[in-house]
């Protein structure tokens, strides 16, 4: 049995007749009547029942039609991966990511691929609200937090770098109140919330929820501050003027750290699932240029280009504490 077999026995199938097959496949009636003659004595099964007004698969003709579906599919894709290796890549890409982290990372990281693959249009959507990637025609997003939850058939997570949420707070600030020796400590101190998507009906921001170096456990500490909001940015430029504690990402923070404008807070202390994944939906054969364009975000992320080679911790314990 070969490919033309497979064609033939699905077009009888979805035309209902051997002279509509004939017609879909560009040959005469009597060599689609001659072919399927042969094809079902060589497997000795009946694949259809021919009446004067019908043609209808039997249950064996049924499951060869799917097999022969499969089979048909997974050539094309073969056929498809095959051209593609022979040319450039070209094509769009469209992707969805995080305000910030699209900015300041991202953006230049997809210029770099664009160059690489100048056939390829990059088309990226910066956006707070994770979108329906499958709904609304993307082929993917570049995303700050854990996989959603929607069945592994309906979409694929990958990590692309490990990122960390770390206590931080500006000298000046530590200066005037001292820096905490303990989490429950954390309660006495100022502390900047982002409330993120706005902080509607039921969210809750007054815990943050933190891990110990090389500890699974996770645990809620509780927080309090005068001022919040759902600008991640305005956050950190507060705690940059030295208005309280935040919690941030060390990708949108780590130059700070590097020059001493902010210092860790508990350093051994970080929330996790704040790793940069790469989400889409699910896709039999994803498109060589998307594959390389994942391929190429995880090799630029692999050493967390944010990370500092050294990240300065609290200052030492002779701040007075309020």
């Amino acid at each position: 049995m070969d490919r033309p077999d497979l064609e033939l026995v699905l077009a009888v199938r979805q035309h209902g007749s051997l002279a509509m097959a004939a017609k879909a496949l560009k040959v005469v009636p009597s060599a689609v009547t001659k072919r399927l003659a042969a094809l079902e004595a060589g497997l000795g099964l009946r694949l259809f029942q021919r009446t004067t007004r019908r043609v209808s698969p039997t249950a064996e003709g049924d499951a060869l039609c799917e097999h022969a579906t499969r089979l048909l599919q997974a050539f094309d894709a073969m056929e498809s991966e095959l051209l593609e290796r022979r040319s450039e890549p070209a094509g769009p890409i469209r992707l969805a990511a995080t305000f910030g982290f699209g900015r300041l990372w991202l953006g230049p990281a997809l210029a770099r691929f664009q160059a690489r693959h100048p056939g390829v249009d990059v088309q990226l959507q910066l956006t707070e609200q994770l979108p329906d990637l499958a709904v609304e025609g993307f082929d993917g997003a570049i995303w700050l937090w854990s996989a959603p939850q929607h069945r592994a058939s309906e979409w694929v997570s990958r990590r692309l770098a490990r990122n960390q949420r770390v206590l931080v707070a500006a000298p000046a600030y530590l200066q005037t109140h001292g820096t905490p020796k303990t989490l429950q400590e954390l309660a006495q101190h100022a502390c900047l919330v982002v409330r993120e998507n706005g902080g509607g009906p039921g969210q809750r921001f007054e815990h943050w929820r933190l891990q110990r170096s090389k500890d699974t456990q996770v645990i809620h500490a509780p927080v309090q501050g005068p001022l919040s909001s759902n600008s991640g940015e305005m956050v950190r430029d507060w705690c940059l003027a030295g208005a309280g504690i935040m919690l941030r990402s060390l990708w949108d923070i780590a130059p700070q750290l590097a020059n001493g404008q902010l210092v860790r807070v508990l350093p051994e202390y970080a929330m996790p699932d704040a790793d940069v994944h790469w989400l889409a939906p699910y896709r039999a054969q994803s498109p060589r240029r998307i594959r390389l364009l994942v391929d190429f975000l995880a090799d630029h992320f692999r050493d967390e280009p944010w990370k500092p080679a050294s990240v300065p911790g609290a200052p030492p314990g002779s701040h007075r504490k309020r």
